[in-house]
């Protein structure tokens, strides 16, 4: 079982999974759009590994932001995980949320400003 998953966000996510399917052999295992019609979490595989593809929200920053990419990393108490994260000096960035998909997550950023999510959602 995996463990670790990378997440892109992209303006257009629905161009963009057509384009990593057809470039680079990515095979679709879930695409959900959200209410406006964008994807809202997309799940793409090449053999053993994962992604996990999103849409991006606003305009697209002149730098791309740390926030542009991100590693995805299940845990099995994401609680636990985010008060030691918390009491470590991490930076949140998204709170503890129950997300419609079933996970629980939050996302902080490393001493370099990289951004991480943690969750309990495994594929």
């Amino acid at each position: 079982m995996r463990s670790i998953y990378p997440v892109f966000r992209y303006t257009d996510a629905k161009s963009a999974i057509d384009w990593l399917v057809d470039a680079f052999g990515f095979e679709r295992t879930s695409v959900s759009e959200g209410p406006d019609g964008t994807v809202a979490h997309a799940e793409l595989t090449h053999g053993t590994g994962m992604v996990m593809v999103s849409q991006r929200q606003g305009p697209v920053p002149a730098v791309p932001d740390a926030d542009d990419w991100r590693v995805y990393l299940a845990v099995d108490d994401v609680d636990a995980h985010h008060a030691r994260a918390v009491a470590a000096g991490a930076e949140v960035i998204m709170p503890l949320t129950d997300q419609p998909y079933g996970s629980r997550e939050y996302g902080a950023r490393d001493l370099e400003g990289n951004c991480w999510s943690f969750g309990t959602y495994r594929p």
